[in-house]
Order: structure tokens, then C-alpha cells, then sequence
């Protein structure tokens, strides 16, 4: 399989873009991955660019998205951080991607027996990680309110779900860039869960234009 190219890129829309990642992960699944030559998307991608999505994922070692969705070089931008929280750098950059470089999606993935989401849960404090977790503790609020009240430690994946929903959430109320795209139907948003046991991306969150986004907040 060749690199996407800027008219591949250009003529896709949000929807096709999500599709493109759920049969890459079947694939992925069945181990039935795309046969690419990246020394020839070395060369193709060279002197530019043209993701067709943005992916905000875990650092864990067993999440690269570009394994996940069977992508090669030049197909995705991969933000990485423990517990795929979101800051101001993380939204800026999913702005540059979207809005610069052309993206038409944006996935948020979480996924099971994250370390971060567990830390958070335990309230681990060690150096600079702890204002990290600090993120993390919204989605445990909403896990007790609607799932475990009175549960002295929430269930880790209930909070992981959250989680993802609450990163998606937070890129929103961010960027009034990024907002404005999906508005326009020039983006769509998806969140995820993946089952570091068996390889498939469950997706819980689709959002391809503006009303479904309000009936996704009126229902969360």
C-alpha cells in the first residue's frame, strides 16, 4: 500500500476517515496486515505530509495506534501521554493537524489496564506525575456518581470510558477551532477503548456534526 496522498486526504470525508481505522483494526486483529514498503514512504513522504487523522492515545507500549488501525508512515499524527489526558499543547497541536495539515478525524483511545488510570485511582503522588493523575480525577468523580457510589476504589475501566469521553469533552470546550470544523462537518471526533487482550478498538463515541455533539453532552 502506497502513502496517502494530499488528494487521497482532500477527498475524504470524516466519516470515510473513521471508517479507514476500523478495518485497519480488523486487520490488525486478524493479523492480516497491509503489505507496505516504508522505505518507498520514506521517500514519498519526504517533502510533505498529509494525515488523514489525529490520534491522542496512552504511552503505554502496547498502544501505537499505527499498529492498532494497520497504518504506515504519513497516514496518522500520534499524540501520546500517560492516560491520553488533554492539555492546552495537546489541543494545539490537534488544531495545527486539523486545521493546518488537513486531518478530517480525531480519536481519542483509551484502553484497558491503563497504569495512569489505575494511579489515579490509587491517588499515587511521585514527582511531576502527580499534577498528571490530578487530570484523571474528574473522570473517577463521574465513575462514582453514575456507576460506584460508595465504592471506596472505582471500577479501573468504568473510569478509563469516562475517561475518553472527558478527554473529548475537554478538546471541545479548549478550541473554538476545533468546534467550529466539526460544526462545518470538516471533522469528525471518535473515542475509544482497547483491549490490550485481544487487539480490537471499541469505539463509544461518534461524533460527525454539531447536533450530535449536543445529545452527546445531554446524555453523558
Amino acid at each position: 500500500m502506497k502513502t496517502h496522498t494530499k488528494e487521497f486526504q482532500e477527498h475524504m470525508t470524516p466519516e470515510q476517515a473513521f471508517e479507514v481505522l476500523v478495518e485497519g483494526n480488523k486487520r490488525f486483529i486478524n493479523n492480516l496486515k497491509v503489505n507496505r514498503n516504508l522505505q518507498q514512504q520514506l521517500h514519498d513522504t519526504q517533502h510533505g505530509q498529509y494525515p488523514f487523522a489525529v490520534a491522542l492515545s496512552c504511552m503505554d507500549s502496547r498502544t501505537s495506534v499505527e499498529l492498532i488501525f494497520d497504518q504506515g508512515l504519513g497516514d496518522i499524527f500520534s499524540i501520546r501521554v500517560a492516560g491520553n489526558i488533554v492539555n492546552d499543547d495537546i489541543v494545539g497541536s490537534m488544531e495545527y493537524a486539523c486545521q493546518v495539515a488537513g486531518s478530517k478525524l480525531i480519536v481519542v483511545l483509551g484502553h484497558t489496564k491503563c497504569g495512569a488510570i489505575t494511579g489515579a485511582c490509587d491517588s499515587v503522588e511521585m514527582g511531576n506525575l502527580t499534577g498528571l493523575l490530578e487530570k484523571i480525577k474528574p473522570s473517577i468523580e463521574k465513575t462514582r456518581q453514575h456507576n460506584d457510589p460508595g465504592d471506596a476504589r472505582p471500577d479501573i475501566e468504568k473510569v478509563a470510558s469516562i475517561n475518553v469521553l472527558h478527554s473529548i469533552e475537554e478538546i471541545l470546550e479548549r478550541s473554538s477551532i476545533l468546534r467550529a470544523l466539526l460544526r462545518e462537518g470538516k471533522i469528525g471526533i471518535a473515542g475509544g477503548m482497547y483491549s490490550i487482550e485481544n487487539g480490537r478498538a471499541h469505539f463509544i463515541e461518534k461524533m460527525f456534526a454539531e447536533p450530535q455533539l449536543e445529545n452527546a453532552r445531554r446524555t453523558a
